[in-house]
């Protein structure tokens, strides 16, 4: 089939031409002496996409998970407590790892649809007298279910307990796309992922490490070699790497930082929920419902879509790649043939977002899912002209 695939997966995202072609350079000297020019102020303005001032960064050849495991691996120490709640494969693979990390993990199980439960978790902080839970560990952006969770509730929860717990979210489908402020929420520990809000390709786990975090790693004891912050906190300050660094990734993530700060992340922000809004609009015309099971827990970068009784998403997902040339997300793991995900972030405008919608509506159709034709590509162009054109109209004045 000619023409571009429809890329609409919750990541990894469409990959700006800007950011490709920054990739597309001649190898580099990685001890160069004009390196630390490059990199020092990459630090400094990757700074500023997590909101946060004290935080330090770090860079590693990586997905999120490594992110994850770097996180632990510097604060913690095996027979750690730990709390987290479980409501979506990501939060269930963190949790998983915690467990093979050694760690004990007190697990909160959620309906799969619903957030983080701030009440619960101010509850058993409110209770935890000795103060045994070392770190308290938050899934911002459920990718698997479409659920955002309340950060700063949170942090509002452990400050009221006056508790002392490491705060740790995983904000791989969430920064740079939904509002996230690292030093205001008091977040200890931020992990991301070039793969969805950065428009870059997979392969590098981004993190932003408070002080307080970075004093753990003194007697922190889990094993770690690789992902030792105290390695790279050596190299990074002089700008350099303790061990061969993706160097075309830098590049990338310096023209994806520079295509984020030139739009400003609240309109960033206002883009996503725009389009977001869209996709949900399309959804109620279609007569179909959202797994997020009330709209406090609505995501701005997914939308997990569920089917009626008796149809199976997986085929829908299926049908949509092999006949209309587009790519859905999958239900995973509890939700698996029982949702398709729009994905709605990154490099992504309103035109896009109907190509999604319209795609999603015609493979439905194909299946005899009960959508009226043109329904929700309706719902959402209405939408869309009235929340995007006001905008243009004054820029264009």
């Amino acid at each position: 089939m000619s023409g571009t695939r429809g890329l609409f997966i919750p990541g990894p995202t469409n990959v700006p031409q800007a950011v490709r072609l920054a990739m597309d350079i001649a190898m580099e000297d990685q001890r160069a002496p004009d390196l630390p020019s490059f990199t020092l102020p990459l630090f400094a303005d990757v700074k500023k996409v997590f909101k946060t001032e004290q935080g330090q960064i770090f860079l590693f050849p990586a997905s999120g998970t490594g992110g994850w495991e770097a996180a632990m691996a510097n604060t913690l120490s095996p027979g750690d407590k730990v709390l987290i709640a479980r409501f979506g494969q990501f939060s269930l693979l963190w949790a998983d790892m915690c467990q093979r990390m050694g760690l004990e993990v007190d697990v909160v199980d959620v309906p799969w649809g619903e957030g983080v439960p701030v009440e619960i978790f101010a509850e058993k902080l409110k209770s935890d007298k000795t103060h045994s839970y070392k770190a308290v560990l938050v899934t911002h952006n459920e990718t698997a279910t479409g659920v955002t969770s309340d950060v700063a509730g949170v942090r509002r929860a452990m400050d009221d307990a006056k508790h002392p717990a490491l705060l740790f979210v995983d904000a791989v489908s969430s920064l740079a796309s939904i509002d996230f402020r690292m030093d205001e929420w008091g977040v200890d520990v931020c992990v991301s992922g070039s793969q969805k809000g950065f428009m870059m390709p997979a392969g590098l786990a981004i993190l932003a490490v408070s002080q307080r975090a970075l004093d753990m790693r003194k007697s922190a004891r889990a094993l770690r070699c690789y992902f030792d912050f105290e390695d790279m906190m050596r190299t990074n300050k002089d700008g350099y790497f303790p061990y061969t660094p993706p160097l075309h990734m830098f590049r990338a993530l310096r023209a994806a930082t520079d295509l984020l700060l030139a739009e400003g992340l609240e309109n960033v922000f206002a883009r996503h929920h725009r389009l977001a809004e869209g996709v949900r609009r399309a959804v109620h015309a279609w007569g179909l419902k959202l797994c997020a099971k009330d709209p406090k827990w609505h995501s701005d970068t997914v939308s997990a879509i569920l089917l009626p009784e008796g149809f199976d998403s997986a085929a829908l997902v299926r049908h949509a790649y092999t006949k209309y040339h587009m790519s859905l997300g999958m239900g995973l793991n509890k939700v698996a043939g029982k949702v398709f995900r729009i994905g709605h972030l990154g490099d992504l405008n309103e035109i896009m977002c109907l190509t999604a919608i319209a795609g999603s509506e015609m493979a439905m159709r194909d299946l005899s899912v009960p959508v009226e034709a043109g329904s929700g590509v309706a719902a959402a162009m209405e939408y869309y002209r009235g929340a995007a054109g006001s905008t243009a109209l004054k820029n264009a004045a």
